[in-house]
């Protein structure tokens, strides 16, 4: 008899993997204490089947010498952004990446000289933060507004932010930590800011294949107009999507000849190349996983609800709806303790800091997880909340 949609969702995520005793970053910082690692952006669920088989069989080949992107690599990305977002994109215009985070610092070198400013929205994921700053770049910060419990831009704070020496916007969509799936008009507004301020727009677009709120679609910034493309640096990879964060494969999305140009000599020496296994894995991820991606969201948006409704009936805790990611931004103001994350470390949970993402009194927590994880985290700060 097949299983149904819950029996199915249930066989591929429920199960507790056990990565205590693995070379596991997530899992090894709490390692020999009790606290249930919920902190950096890495699920707690198998692989995909076909990904897996896919990288068996390059392993078999026993051969792991310097790799290039095939056709067919080129072939999977066009199709599935096309599928995906709506997106025609080019062959020419894709320049493949060992990860996001290397392409945030490539891109203040491309497009800001010494000195000059580059631009993000805060609170936000901590390298935008300190990218600018590694090759003497200005941060400059424009914070979001929150309005019950909903994050937004400000046009009136980015006008405010940014000087006539700002050449680069790192725009996080959506955004991590605050879980928005920007609208197309919110979108909008910020491109044109940076045409008619001659800014460069890099959209970092990581988790734009994790929308949960059935109600929200991505946009990719790259398709509001033929003048924003020409301005845009669109960064994406299937490692947030697929838990294939540890293969470290990615790629920029550049439509305008000059700034690819620009992008690649600031990569030239500084980036290594793809892993062999990295492109096996986003080949096979785009081409053979959409079915075991549509569980997934639909696995996130139960975990989603769970959480949302839990922290918001805990006294001193809040969180706002959260439409994409599996990162929950978790409002510990209401503590009035100096430190939240310590707090959440005490009651068995590990979480990030706000303060690294120039949000204080936050803290983020990771629901990519099976539910029965996510229910002892929730118990344990339950039990250290009554015991205040």
């Amino acid at each position: 008899m097949p299983m149904d949609d819950s029996t199915m969702r249930s066989a591929l995520f429920d199960t507790c993997l056990g990565r205590e005793d693995t070379d596991s970053l997530k899992w090894s910082r709490y390692r020999g204490r009790d606290v249930l690692p919920m902190w950096v952006a890495d699920m707690d669920f198998r692989c995909a089947e076909p990904i897996i088989e896919a990288m068996r069989r390059r392993v078999d080949h026993g051969v792991f010498g310097y790799a290039v992107a095939w056709p067919a690599d080129y072939e999977a990305v066009i199709d599935w952004v096309g599928q995906q977002h709506g997106w025609a994109i080019r062959r020419e215009w894709i320049l493949w990446l060992p990860g996001l985070v290397p392409a945030l610092n490539v891109a203040c070198r491309a497009f800001a000289g010494p000195g000059e400013g580059v631009l993000t929205f805060t609170p936000v994921y901590p390298p935008f933060l300190v990218a600018p700053t590694f090759s003497g770049r200005e941060v400059v910060k424009c914070p979001l507004r929150q309005e019950r419990g909903r994050w937004g831009f400000e046009p009136a704070a980015l006008a405010e932010a940014a000087t006539p020496q700002t050449r680069l916007l790192l725009l996080c969509s959506p955004h991590n930590p605050v879980g928005r799936v920007w609208t197309r008009q919110e979108l909008l507004e910020v491109a044109q800011f940076c045409v008619e301020r001659g800014i460069i727009l890099c959209s970092d677009e990581i988790h734009c294949d994790l929308v949960v709120e059935p109600t929200c679609r991505h946009t990719p910034t790259a398709t509001l107009s033929a003048e924003i493309a020409e301005r845009t640096v669109t960064l994406m990879s299937p490692a947030k999507t697929f838990n294939l964060p540890g293969l470290n494969c990615g790629f920029a999305i550049i439509p305008n000849e000059k700034l690819r140009q620009q992008f690649l000599q600031a990569m030239r020496g500084i980036l290594p190349h793809v892993n062999i296994l990295g492109y096996t894995a986003c080949r096979a991820a785009f081409t053979r996983g959409a079915a075991w991606h549509r569980e997934l969201i639909a696995y996130l948006r139960d975990n989603r609800d769970y959480v949302y409704q839990a922290v918001n009936a805990l006294p001193a805790l809040s969180m706002g709806p959260v439409e994409g990611t599996y990162l929950a931004w978790i409002d510990a103001r209401g503590l009035a303790v100096e430190q939240p994350a310590k707090w959440f470390e005490q009651a068995g949970v590990g979480v990030s800091d706000g303060k690294e993402f120039d949000g204080d009194g936050f803290v983020r927590l990771n629901f990519g997880c099976p539910r029965t994880l996510l229910e002892q985290a929730i118990e344990r700060i339950s039990n250290a909340m009554a015991t205040r």
